[in-house]
């Protein structure tokens, strides 16, 4: 298929606009496995992006072009009811940058031919006259305020998707599944939906260490919540001892921490790096963020997720795992480093293989029939 797609004159160096959310770095990283195929395409490529992502995506793609785009830079809180309550006041500043993207966008395709767009969960990102592909978990998003508010939220999901030529939602359809309710509601949307199966930059653990395995916290999200849980969890570390090592989730900060000799730290590592701490790792700690889930999925990282305060999407994710063996869940308020050890010590962990390519032969087959489309829209 690959050969016959680069060996096709008429899809010679398709032109593709991806753009990318900028809430936390899981929409970035998860997107590095589509872009990498779509270089196998022979695809040429322009990022639409913030600074720090730029950052990340340039030590995997140096010769890509990238383009400045502002993020939503949403507020939270301490609490997680006050999370809820400073993203909803948030909506009107959502929605003026959704019409931002957009106007950002027509002025890009009046200098530039594009062939594709593909936009991870922005909803500005589309155009009626060029196939524009929607990436998303969340069908069913949840609030956290109950069934009627959800219900809103997913139509009004839905009239937005429908801007869109196809929805393609990177988990699996089958009962076996990594996103539960958030990608598998009793009501699609209007547009066709593919499944591209789970993402992860990560190369599979060839050979693991046969020696003494560390305990991997990895921080991520938004303040001050990741500077709540670093503190909660050092101050029983420091006490515990067993090998930890900590990613601070900030590759900006050059603070050293004062820490034992059995607690490692790094404010950031390299995707490389981290990949083999993980495959050498006995256990990850972390935030319950899809994108960490994914690469533990791959990886068959035994892990305890911990979902962030106020985010709804991470409970329903920990609770969905949890109940289906595939993690230990525990909620911030109850969670103390001693009992978490102990309990995933006795935890049931299931090992289950996923296909880890599936998103490949989706991407073709865009390629092709999104090529077909675009002479469609010429005639």
């Amino acid at each position: 298929m690959l050969q016959s797609i680069q060996n096709n004159n008429v899809l010679q160096k398709p032109h593709v606009v991806y753009a990318l959310l900028d809430w936390g770095l899981g929409h970035t990283t998860r997107s590095i496995p589509i872009i990498r195929h779509l270089m196998d395409l022979n695809c040429n490529i322009l990022v639409a992006c913030n600074s720090n992502q730029k950052a990340l995506l340039r030590q995997e793609f140096p010769e890509i072009n990238y383009k400045e785009l502002e993020g939503y830079k949403l507020r939270y809180a301490t609490k997680g009811w006050l999370t809820v309550l400073y993203i909803i006041l948030q909506i009107p500043k959502i929605l003026i940058k959704i019409n931002q993207e957009n106007r950002w966008l027509r002025g890009l395709l009046l200098d530039n031919r594009v062939d594709f767009i593909v936009s991870d969960n922005r909803y500005g990102f589309y155009s009626s006259k060029i196939p524009s592909i929607f990436i998303t978990h969340q069908l069913s998003i949840r609030t956290g305020l109950g069934a009627w508010a959800d219900k809103l939220i997913r139509f009004l999901n839905y009239r937005s998707i429908k801007n869109f030529t196809a929805c393609w939602v990177p988990d699996y359809l089958d009962k076996e599944n990594l996103a539960g309710p958030l990608s598998h509601p009793n009501q699609l949307p209007a547009v066709p939906v593919q499944w591209l199966g789970a993402l992860s930059r990560f190369e599979s653990c060839a050979q693991q260490s046969s020696g003494k395995k560390h305990i991997l916290i990895i921080l991520s999200g938004p303040e001050p919540q990741r500077t709540v849980l670093e503190k909660k969890i050092l101050a029983e570390a420091i006490s515990i001892n067993r090998p930890f090592v900590l990613v601070r989730g900030m590759p900006d900060n050059n603070e050293t921490l004062n820490t034992p000799a059995h607690i490692t730290v790094f404010n950031h590592l390299p995707a490389n790096e981290l990949n083999s701490y993980l495959c050498n790792a006995s256990l990850a700690i972390s935030r319950s963020g899809y994108t960490s889930i994914m690469d533990y999925m791959k990886l068959g990282v035994k892990s305890i997720l911990i979902p962030t305060p106020g985010q709804a999407e991470q409970h329903v994710l920990a609770l969905h795992m949890h109940k289906s063996g595939l993690a230990l869940s525990i909620r911030q308020n109850e969670f103390s480093l001693a009992n978490a050890l102990e309990k995933a010590g006795t935890f049931s962990y299931k090992k289950q293989s996923w296909d880890m390519e599936q998103y490949k032969h989706v991407i073709n087959e865009c390629i092709v029939a999104g090529k077909a489309g675009r002479r469609e829209f010429n005639k």
